[in-house]
């Protein structure tokens, strides 16, 4: 029997839930830093590198960066583009710029997170040319930037303040910003649905199947969670104020996938993201693996081994999403 959960203001955890977007950014300033990948936008929302972070938590980061990308690039190309993306709790996340970069980009970009998050992302989207002009540099004449304190719009990028919980004011907003549930969708999230309870995630998911005919879904989050090690990892966000509501889709990747196939998806699969950085290029694997001494591989394994990457996919118009895989 799972141990009773210590009761958490809503707002207090809430705001501890919203801090964990600042953890994961500076991981990733720091690591980008290190020349583990590429980010040249990330400086624009975090200025200081900050505290020097530990090997494994920088290769830790780098596997789930490159693990989320492989899936979102493969989607994008199997679509031809002829797609749109939904990143769900997207943080001060810089994908959309990447993928300007790269001629990767969908025929729109949508961003959901808490509206104070938003409000942030937006003042920076809006002092920093580097990332306002992406959005407004489009080869339409008619593109417009719309913008309020929680939303921005623009012909290829939306981004909207609302609370995942609240499904039916997500999908309005999203409606209202020119989604289309017609069109092949990819949604994203990253260590977000663990934070809501399994109903309310069971709801956004099932929301997702029930609107998109076809679509994908890439969740990364904890996995393994019952062990030792899992236990460590909760006590430590509970000490920070931070309940991982969602625990309990965590206990394996039969739970990660079990949750996508009791929502209406037609195919689901998982890997822990020790497996994941195995099957990842082994050339910039060797690479990255130069840049910083590891003393202990069985910490960086542990820590790999409790971290998952779950797709799932309906496929109304046989594009063949079922292949899109490591």
């Amino acid at each position: 029997m799972a141990a009773r959960q210590p009761y958490i203001d809503s707002d207090t955890s809430d705001e501890a839930v919203r801090a964990t977007c600042d953890d994961a950014t500076i991981c990733k300033r720091f690591a980008s830093s290190k020349s583990y990948w590429k980010d040249p936008y990330i400086q624009y929302f975090v200025r200081s590198v900050g505290e020097r972070k530990a090997p494994e938590i920088n290769r830790g980061y780098y596997a789930r960066v490159q693990g989320v990308n492989h899936l979102l690039d493969a989607f994008l190309r199997k679509t031809q583009c002829d797609c749109q993306v939904i990143n769900l709790g997207a943080g001060l996340d810089t994908t959309f710029w990447r993928l300007k970069d790269e001629n990767l980009m969908p025929r729109k970009f949508f961003e959901v997170d808490f509206p104070t998050v938003v409000a942030r992302k937006i003042h920076n989207i809006k002092t920093k040319p580097p990332l306002s002009k992406p959005l407004i540099e489009q080869p339409t004449q008619q593109d417009s930037l719309l913008l309020d304190a929680h939303s921005l719009d623009s012909d290829r990028y939306c981004i909207i303040g609302a609370d995942l919980r609240d499904i039916s004011n997500l999908d309005e907003k999203l409606k209202k910003f020119q989604l289309n549930p017609e069109l092949p969708t990819l949604l994203l999230s990253e260590c977000v649905l663990v934070y809501m309870t399994p109903s309310q995630s069971s709801n956004v998911v099932h929301w997702a199947a029930e609107t998109f005919p076809t679509a994908m879904f890439v969740n990364y989050e904890q996995v393994n969670m019952s062990d030792r090690f899992g236990q460590v990892m909760i006590e430590n966000l509970r000490r920070r104020q931070c309940n991982l509501a969602g625990v309990e889709a965590c206990q394996s990747l039969d739970t990660q996938r079990e949750r996508f196939l009791k929502t209406g998806w037609e195919q689901s699969d998982a890997l822990d993201m020790m497996t994941v950085y195995s099957m990842l290029p082994q050339d910039d694997v060797a690479r990255i693996e130069r840049l910083e001494f590891l003393d202990e591989r069985e910490l960086l394994q542990q820590l790999l081994q409790h971290y998952s990457i779950c797709w799932a996919t309906k496929d109304k118009l046989k594009l063949g999403l079922s292949q899109l895989a490591f």
